[in-house]
Parts: structure tokens; C-alpha cells; sequence
């Protein structure tokens, strides 16, 4: 029996980025472009028209943009999008803003097509439209807000919400814990969502999100924005602080080193990739469980594969806590399926109920 082949409709505003992702996309046997669009109000025809399996979004396009696009095409065919960014400010602020609306994922576009190097990018393309293939979208519709001015954005880091609960006891003792987030496709709206609602005053927490280079700064200081936390992608050699979160750079491991009293960061891109990716959320949740031992909260969220059930189930020997994203609503419902299979979750929860769950551990094994 032959299998279906994944549908696929590419949206860029050039003609030559249309034929190279097309090609890319119909050289392998279980893909197939049914369709083109040089602007998302072409995009929004045609997705109506064709339905097809996934779309390749570009960003930056007249008539409509990509994140008009996706807004769009999330309200009237929920489809799964793989947005094509430029690794610009404005390119990346449509791409985080593409998939808080319903994007599932997004690679990172080569500037200038005479150095595109063809066969590494196809390869990601290629990978990023099967992971969205399997991909679960719901109807999203769009509420149209005012660009905040910047007296507005200050009174909103103010008035943030948070869990109910602070913790109360000394920064030493936040010192001797922390809480590691691991994530991949459909991650990044989710680990915004769990870190604005955490406390002002919290263990260090590490994030890895499976992410290209040079966005990993850019998520890291949209989070910030949002958070009462201090948000920052990790730096090599820095020394880790409570009411920090530190964010993997793209392509590098994170690890964690101890000296002394203290906690250190320390960065590789040398390493092999561990599951396929660098980061890897198995090598940070490794240096996890040896540095922190049983005062550690690991947090799994959507994502395809198993990267980190192997470095959880570490913490959960040494007596850490364990929290899984549940099925439902999970873009990917993979890396939270592979810790849960072990039997090592502790609660298995929506993105909603998370951040009062980690707050509650974090009491727990303080005693604060």
C-alpha cells in the first residue's frame, strides 16, 4: 500500500525562493508541493482552495505578511504553517508573533541566494514540513491589539500575572535548587505563557528550546519583556543567579559546572548534536541531576521525539520532581510522551496549570 504523501503549499514573495523550496520539497518521495503563492492574500485563496497538509510561510511579503497570513488561515483552515524567517529584528518579531498565532515551527532563511547553501537547508526544510505534518492546529481567532507605547509596556512588566504563591525563603537557599524547562516544536508560546507566570523570585531556571542560532537572543528577550523574571540567553562562563532564566543558545550544549559554592554555565557547540539537535535538553537535564540532585523540578512541553526522557529520568532517580505537558494540548505530543512512557511525571498538566505546580514543588523542596 502507498502511503499518502504530505501536501504542501509554498508562499514566498520570490520567484526563485518558490522554485528552490519547491524542488527541495519534490525531490523527496513523501512530499509533494501541490501548489505556489507569492503573498499571503494568495496564501489565504489557496489554502481554501487545495487544503493542503502544511504550508511554508514566508515572513516578510507585500499585500499581506506572513503573520497576516497565518492570523488568517488559523481563523478560516487551521492548516500547520512552518514559518521561512530572516534572521533580522523585524523578520524574527513576525516570526515569534507567527507562532503565538498558530505557526508550529520555523526555519531560519539564508540571507542572499547566491550563498544559500542549497543541501543544508534543504534538509531542514525537508525535516521541519514532516514534524509539522504530524503536527496537531486548532482554530485560533485573531484579536486585534494597539502597539503598546512604551509607558504602557513598563505599567504591564508591573501589573504581570503570577502564581499566587511567592516563595518566601532566603536567596541562599534559592541558590541550592532550580527548575529546567526542555522544549521543542510548539514550545516557544508555551514557555512564554509558564515563565510570565512565575514569581519574582524563583530558583535559577534553565530553558532549552530546540531553536536555531542568532533567534535564541531575540526569544530570550521577548520572554523578558513579559516576565518578572530576568530573562537572558545563557552566556559561557557566567554564574548562575536566582530570579534568572537561562535560555540554551542555539547550536551550543548547555552545562553546568560547579565550583565552590557556585554554579557556572559552560557552553559547547563541539559536542555532537544528542537526538539530533544542539542544545539538547538530555546533556543540561544530565548536569542538572549531578549539580542539583534531588532539588531540581524539570519541566517537559510539547515537542517531537524523546530529547530529554533520558536526562529527566535522571533527575527523578536523584528525587527531583517531574512535570509533563498533557496530550491535549501539546502542537507535538512527543518528548512529553516518551517521559511520561517512563513513568517518571510526577503531574502531567496543561501549559495553564504549570507554573502554580512548579512554584508548589519548588515550596516542597525548599520548605519555604
Amino acid at each position: 500500500m502507498v502511503s499518502k504523501k504530505i501536501r504542501v503549499l509554498v508562499v514566498d514573495d520570490s520567484a526563485f525562493m518558490r522554485k528552490v523550496i519547491s524542488d527541495i520539497l519534490n525531490s523527496d518521495p513523501e512530499i509533494e508541493v501541490i501548489g505556489t503563492a507569492k503573498d499571503g492574500v494568495e496564501a489565504v485563496e489557496l489554502v481554501q482552495k487545495l487544503e493542503p497538509d502544511v504550508i511554508t510561510m514566508d515572513v516578510e511579503m507585500p499585500r499581506m505578511n506572513g503573520l497576516e497570513a497565518v492570523k488568517k488561515i488559523m481563523e478560516i483552515k487551521p492548516t500547520p504553517i512552518v514559518m521561512l524567517s530572516a534572521l533580522t529584528k523585524e523578520g524574527s518579531k513576525i516570526t515569534f508573533e507567527a507562532l503565538e498565532a498558530g505557526a508550529v515551527d520555523f526555519i531560519s532563511k539564508p540571507s542572499g541566494s547566491i550563498s544559500l547553501d542549497i543541501r543544508k537547508i534543504g534538509e531542514d526544510i525537508i525535516k521541519k514540513v514532516k514534524q509539522a505534518a504530524k503536527a496537531k492546529v486548532v482554530k485560533k481567532v485573531s484579536t486585534t491589539r494597539h502597539k503598546p507605547t512604551i509607558k504602557e509596556e513598563k505599567e504591564e512588566k508591573k501589573t504581570l500575572p503570577q502564581t499566587s504563591e511567592e516563595l518566601t525563603v532566603p536567596d541562599s537557599k534559592l541558590k541550592e535548587m532550580c527548575v529546567i524547562i526542555g522544549s521543542s516544536t510548539g514550545g516557544p508560546p508555551v514557555v512564554t505563557e509558564i515563565i510570565s507566570k512565575l514569581p519574582k523570585r524563583m530558583p535559577p531556571i534553565f530553558v532549552v528550546q530546540h531553536m536555531p542560532p542568532g533567534f535564541t537572543k531575540l526569544f530570550a528577550d521577548r520572554i523578558n519583556q513579559v516576565s518578572k523574571l530576568n530573562v537572558k540567553e545563557a552566556e559561557h562562563g557566567e554564574r548562575v543567579m536566582p530570579g534568572y532564566v537561562y535560555i540554551a543558545p542555539g547550536d551550543y550544549h548547555m552545562l553546568l559546572t560547579k565550583r565552590g559554592e557556585n554554579v557556572y554555565i559552560s557552553l559547547d557547540n563541539k559536542m555532537p548534536k544528542v537526538n539530533g539537535t544542539r542544545p539538547a535538553v538530555d546533556i543540561t537535564a544530565e548536569s542538572v541531576a549531578n549539580i542539583y540532585g534531588g532539588k531540581s523540578v524539570g519541566v517537559i512541553l510539547t515537542g517531537i521525539g524523546k530529547d530529554g526522557a533520558y536526562g529527566f529520568k535522571k533527575i527523578k532517580e536523584k528525587g527531583g520532581k517531574i512535570i509533563a505537558q498533557d496530550g491535549k494540548t501539546c502542537v507535538v505530543f512527543g518528548m512529553p510522551k516518551a517521559v511520561i512512557e517512563l513513568g517518571i511525571a510526577d503531574l502531567v498538566l496543561p501549559p495553564s496549570e504549570i507554573p502554580e505546580a512548579i512554584v508548589k514543588f519548588c515550596k516542597e523542596i525548599l520548605g519555604g
